[in-house]
């Protein structure tokens, strides 16, 4: 069955939860979970998860972990969103999603705090402050958005070609995990930084 129908089917027993009796497997509690956060649904997201049964084997599913986050977010439930990302490992491929749900519950909380919405500065001196567990990063610095490894990636390729064709930017952007664009910017720039003297 097809993710957006099994999502429906899912969606419109929800809307019966009067009836408490249903039962999911735990398959089908992921997929509900990962249906519904695709959708933006927190309201129906938080209403599944407080129809589901207290369970160990639940607890420790990625998918209802990274739902519970989402929902405490929502919530304004911040110290709930801080102790799911510190106290549960989670997969690289929700590190982005997670990492940006860390940042983002700090900054609501000092905007709530400050009554006054935040500039970059001060963004950057909680991030500072905060740092991601590592239960949500690869431990691996970023530097201007750009981990070590691309950057040495790029600096390599750069000592070897200083203006490579777009088939070897494309595989470039591959390789590092960047767009074409950042590929493109990045020796745009790096040529220019070699061109100005330095005063």
């Amino acid at each position: 069955m097809e993710l957006q129908s099994l999502s429906q089917s899912f969606s419109d027993k929800l809307g019966k939860l009067a009836d408490k009796s249903l039962t999911f497997s735990p398959e089908q509690i992921e997929c509900v979970c990962v249906a519904l956060q695709q959708r933006n649904d927190v309201e129906k997201l938080a209403i599944f998860l407080w129809s589901l049964p207290p369970g160990e084997s639940l607890k420790s599913s990625e998918s209802v972990l990274k739902a519970r986050a989402t929902v405490a977010f929502r919530n304004g439930d911040y110290k709930e969103v801080y102790s799911l990302l510190q106290n549960n490992t989670f997969n690289t491929s929700n590190h982005t999603f997670l990492q940006q749900l860390w940042f983002r519950a700090h900054y609501n909380e000092a905007q709530i705090a400050r009554g006054r919405p935040l500039g970059a500065v001060e963004k950057y001196r909680l991030r500072r402050k905060y740092p991601l567990p590592e239960t949500i990063w690869d431990g691996e610095e970023t530097v201007y958005c750009f981990k070590e490894k691309s950057r040495q990636a790029l600096k390599n390729c750069y000592k070897e070609n200083r203006y490579p064709t777009p088939d070897e930017k494309r595989c470039l952007a591959k390789l590092t995990g960047l767009t074409l664009t950042q590929v493109s910017n990045w020796f745009k720039n790096r040529r220019q930084r070699d061109r100005t003297p330095y005063s």
